[in-house]
């Protein structure tokens, strides 16, 4: 009987864990070499303290002018915290940090955002499930030495042709920001998405797992 119970215990703590990601800082920085599992999902604020977060959808700044995250974290899978960390070592190199304004976003809130604006080319179709889902991408700008964030053009989610890549109807300087975040950001096992200057997908990512995991607050 004892064992019984035990082993029901057991399944039930596996369960919590399995739908649940703890925002819990670490008391000290973990080495992300060190984790065997590169498709865990991990907390990258306890992998480095040299990110600028700027968590949108933890408050109402944004398109749906509404907060949808309980509270401001980034959590990636292990090999995106790996490229991440590697991109911002070498903008580090240069002078800039990388700002965060999303990382993964479970699939409840992708499907929020697509009744919102059902574009495709903005929001991907929660049937498919976006890379935001899979603990793939990242929607960042940078930051420069003093912590001014770098003119790159538009806002963050801008919905409009101006936030494209391919738009050039821009000044030389704005022009010369985005191709020095996207330089680095593909030299680092990213590739970049047309229709938003700020958004990148790891190589490979589109065929992990859709995950609906949500995170509680300390």
């Amino acid at each position: 009987m004892k064992k019984l119970i035990f082993l029901l215990f057991t399944i039930i703590l596996i369960s919590c864990k399995s739908t649940q990601l703890d925002s819990k800082k670490s008391p000290i920085l973990l080495d992300i070499s060190k984790e065997t599992d590169d498709n865990a999902i991990v907390n990258l604020k306890n992998y480095s303290n040299d990110f600028v977060f700027d968590m949108k959808y933890a408050t109402d700044d944004n398109f749906l002018k509404e907060k949808l995250y309980p509270c401001a974290e980034c959590f990636l899978r292990v090999k995106t915290v790996k490229s991440l960390l590697e991109a911002n070592k070498a903008f580090s190199q240069k002078g800039y940090k990388i700002k965060l304004f999303d990382c993964y976003r479970p699939i409840a809130i992708q499907k929020k955002m697509f009744k919102i604006v059902p574009d495709p080319n903005f929001v991907a179709n929660p049937k498919k499930g976006s890379i935001h889902n899979r603990g793939g991408a990242v929607d960042i700008s940078l930051v420069d030495s003093l912590g001014v964030e770098v003119n790159m053009g538009t806002k963050f989610d801008f919905f409009g042709e101006e936030a494209s890549h391919n738009y050039q109807n821009l000044s030389e300087e704005i022009l010369a920001n985005r191709k020095f975040l996207k330089k680095i950001m593909l030299q680092n096992n990213f590739k970049s998405f047309d229709s938003e200057w700020w958004h990148y997908n790891l190589n490979g990512s589109n065929t992990d797992k859709v995950e609906n995991l949500k995170w509680y607050c300390n």
